[in-house]
């Protein structure tokens, strides 16, 4: 029987600028935006968001990070001069979409690009690009957006929740964690396997040694 239905709580936005937001810090905005930019992600504040979400209410103020990849690797926008911009939003579980997917993500959107704009010397929509038919590049995904596309569960990138990364019976000790009841299959998604823990192909590697047998971890 199928296990309960897991349920992602990310709000992911995509973008592509015409130029990097001046930041009102002075800071040069191609040193910040190359790491990772934390936004209202504080301890006081994701316990917030968590609170307001486990009730039901999407958070006033939605914790997120945000990366510029074009940064890092200038090849993704093939010389064009523009840059992307990824936002990846906390706290914005499932179920807050079910009742109106579209109008809640919009108002996710909305607040998130507000939070930022905090931080900006201009509004970040001044800096979107343009597609031919002159919409803002920005595109929004709830969980209920990765699941459609994706087949993805309740929309959860990890398969299901994450656990600490060490073993948690006695039997998972000194294993590569990824066994399951069933001796011929393995598990190997982040949330699937012990030591997962959301890291790029980490547990697909642990279900190949374990396949392989290649020793313990």
């Amino acid at each position: 029987a199928p296990g309960a239905r897991p349920s992602g709580s990310q709000l992911k936005v995509n973008m592509v600028l015409r130029r990097l937001p001046g930041l009102r810090s002075g800071a040069d905005p191609r040193q910040v935006f190359s790491g990772t930019v934390h936004v209202d992600e504080g301890a006081a504040r994701i316990d917030a968001a968590y609170a307001q979400a486990a009730a039901g209410q999407l958070p006033d103020v939605v914790p997120f990070e945000v990366y510029c990849h074009s940064l890092t690797d200038p090849s993704i926008v093939g010389g064009t001069g523009l840059h992307t911009l990824t936002l990846f939003g906390l706290h914005t579980p499932a179920e807050l979409y079910a009742a109106d997917p579209v109008g809640t993500r919009e108002e996710a959107v909305r607040r998130v690009v507000a939070q930022l704009d905090e931080h900006l010397t201009e509004p970040l929509a001044d800096c979107l690009a343009r597609d031919a038919e002159g919409r803002p590049c920005l595109q929004a995904s709830s969980p209920l957006d990765v699941e459609a596309s994706l087949a993805m569960p309740g929309g959860h990138i990890f398969h299901g929740d994450l656990s600490w990364p060490v073993a948690r019976t006695d039997g998972e000790a000194g294993t590569w964690g990824v066994a399951t009841a069933h001796p011929r299959v393995v598990a190997a998604s982040s949330g699937g396997t012990v030591r997962g823990g959301a890291v790029s192909g980490l547990g697909g590697f642990a279900a190949a040694q374990h396949l392989l047998g290649l020793g313990e971890a």
